[in-house]
């Protein structure tokens, strides 16, 4: 049996060109029999996909167990990083709206991150540091783009790890009660690592556009991504605090030993300072960067609404320009590996296209408890693979899923 599909599409919205994708059971059984030796060999407890083209669902599996079930296509994961592109769009939906230009300084909005200063001299005996002035204000353009000179608490380098501990800046998975507004104004009086529009650092600049929008809507963003995006999209399973009614649901996350690499259930202290129950705790902290649970189904729908150019079911969520801008190069020549980066986005080249396979302009990102998803626009492909783990030593089962995927699509 083959499903076949004709599309009609191309790299930049107005080219048009027309071909056959067809994804046949030969193609959908590899993929479960990857997924399956994974499992087999002890390198990963469960695992769930999607693969939408054009609009129709082609696959949609779950293998593996839960801690006390099977897992299952309507589990609720956490999506960690995969909250970047919702924040992103909640600011595109707002840049529609005239309420701000990306060249603004965010300082504008959140006056704390006026006058920025850069890191110049660290301590590591008792992180202390000197610093000298930003060569210019933060832009919200900057913030998008990971190139605003900002770090990443827990994950970033040695010394902007050490600053932001110090002062209590985490990542999204917080364990105690925060407040986004109170965190972002402390995280902007503490130093840059280095000078805005510089160099491409992953940074905590989503969370702040996550406070962003809570500014200039006037709406908490939890509220914002429910009003704006989540009910007019229908997406009915996807919450920064998720409802008691729907814990049975939520996934269970596993880790893995680093020196054995047996793989068991995650418990705190698994990574320092971070916690699994965010979506349970009531910390309150809405962390654009983050702090998201979703289903496959869920994250689908949204990603279908970029794929169609700003609409899904009728409802305009973002207009065809905003999503233009979201998915072409936004950082010029600043290095970053074979791709490149656009708003919120990792941006396939031709160079990087001709290794894999998918179509230059390709866009996606992936989570911190091994996620990835992309969309590509000029073969329709909404993928879309989870694995609820960390550390995860191979994450090459990505790629592999990715080449099998291209390799079946005619």
């Amino acid at each position: 049996m083959f499903i076949t599909l004709i599309w009609s599409s191309s790299l930049v919205f107005g080219q048009e060109d027309t071909k056959t994708v067809v994804f046949s059971d030969s193609e959908k059984a590899k993929i479960d029999n990857l997924f399956k030796d994974y499992i087999a060999k002890g390198w990963i407890k469960s695992i769930t996909a999607n693969i939408a083209v054009d609009g129709k669902t082609v696959y949609n599996k779950a293998f593996g167990n839960n801690l006390n079930r099977p897992a299952k296509t309507d589990d609720i994961l956490r999506i960690a990083s995969q909250t970047k592109a919702v924040t992103c769009t909640a600011v595109m939906i707002l840049f529609d709206e005239g309420k701000f230009a990306l060249e603004d300084p965010i300082s504008k909005y959140i006056p704390a991150f006026k006058n920025p200063k850069v890191l110049d001299k660290f301590n590591p005996a008792d992180s202390s540091y000197t610093t000298k002035p930003a060569n210019h204000e933060i832009t919200i353009r900057e913030l998008m783009t990971h190139t605003s000179g900002l770090g990443y608490a827990q994950i970033g380098s040695p010394e902007m790890n050490a600053i932001y501990a110090k002062a209590g800046i985490e990542a999204g998975f917080v364990i105690n009660k925060k407040l986004l507004e109170t965190e972002i104004n402390k995280l902007a009086r503490l130093p840059l690592a280095s000078q805005p529009g510089e160099r491409w650092q992953y940074s905590l600049g989503i969370d702040v556009l996550g406070r962003l929008v809570e500014v200039a809507s006037g709406f908490n963003l939890d509220v914002f991504f429910k009003e704006r995006i989540f009910q007019p999209l229908g997406m009915s399973d996807t919450y920064f605090a998720l409802p008691r009614a729907k814990v049975n649901r939520l996934a269970t996350v596993y880790t893995e030993d680093p020196k054995s690499h047996t793989v068991k259930p995650w418990k705190d202290g698994a990574f320092p300072g971070a916690t699994i129950n965010y979506p349970l705790n009531g910390n309150g902290y809405f962390a654009g960067g983050a702090g998201l649970v979703s289903t496959s189904q869920d994250y689908g729908i949204f990603l279908q609404m970029l794929l169609n150019r700003g609409t899904f079911n009728g409802k305009r969520i973002l207009s065809e320009n905003s999503v233009r801008l979201m998915i072409r190069n936004q950082i010029g020549s600043i290095p970053f590996t074979d791709n490149t980066f656009g708003l919120g986005f990792e941006v396939v080249t031709e160079k990087s296209s001709k290794k894999t396979g998918q179509s230059a302009g390709s866009f996606g990102w992936g989570g911190f408890f091994g996620s990835t998803y992309w969309v590509d626009p000029k073969k329709k492909i909404v993928a879309q693979i989870y694995v609820q783990q960390w550390p995860f030593s191979h994450g090459e089962i990505a790629e592999k899923f990715k080449s099998i995927i291209y390799n079946g699509v005619k």
